[in-house]
């Protein structure tokens, strides 16, 4: 494998790759000030660039069923929300009342939240109590990654075949080559190594700001 093509991304070539990618609505932009006035905690806010993916990605799968695990302010959400198909529902689990508040104004002021069921409890708990069917067409896994298998593992046999699965953080600041006895990457690496193995999906790793991993579900009938 070759490593010429990777390019290093300078401020100004990022701000390059923004002027040449979907840029926020106003109802983005909102949340991300208001979010970026929460200090340090505004670096859970998912990115512009990834935000502009996801909202590419959901307008690609159109899903009726999506399903974003970590909520926080509700960027990542909104983002989700504009590819929605017509008659199409996002469900957000998160445990914060706090942050989420931030959110609910944004998605009333966006004019999606009619279509956005917010869970206030923790994540697994509202994923095991879904339909244990395949119904689901795109779920966004961005919460307490000591937890990311288990919300994969409640996923994947809930994804309808040819769905999305989106995990973020998958590169957790380049620490899950040597994890070093810290928790959070070492389960991070733990996460990435059960994906690479589950033979449910076909994943792809990219470096995508703190890196995400896409994976579409097989049908029950392919290797």
């Amino acid at each position: 494998m070759s490593f010429d093509k990777q390019v290093r991304v300078t401020p100004e070539l990022y701000d390059y790759v923004l002027d040449h990618s979907l840029a926020p609505d106003p109802a983005q932009r909102t949340v991300i000030e208001r979010t970026r006035g929460m200090g340090g905690l505004a670096q859970l806010q998912v990115p512009a660039e990834q935000g502009a993916l996801l909202t590419l990605l959901s307008g690609v799968v159109r899903p009726r069923v999506a399903v974003e695990v970590g909520t926080f302010t509700g960027y990542s959400a909104l983002c989700i929300a504009k590819g929605l198909a017509a008659d199409g529902r996002l469900l957000c689990c998160d445990v914060s009342e706090e942050w989420t508040e931030i959110a609910r104004e944004t998605w009333r002021e966006a004019g999606v939240a009619d279509r956005i069921d917010l869970r206030i409890a923790p994540a697994l708990e509202t994923l095991d109590a879904l339909p244990s069917h395949p119904h689901i067409d795109l779920a966004f896994i961005d919460a307490n990654k000591d937890g990311y298998i288990s919300y994969w593992e409640a996923l994947v046999p809930r994804m309808r075949p040819n769905g999305l699965l989106i995990a973020d953080n998958v590169l957790y600041d380049g620490q899950v080559l040597a994890p070093n006895g810290d928790p959070t990457p070492a389960a991070v690496h733990a996460f990435n190594e059960h994906v690479k193995a589950d033979r449910r999906v076909e994943p792809v790793m990219l470096p995508v700001a703190d890196g995400i991993t896409l994976a579409r579900v097989k049908a029950l009938d392919e290797d």
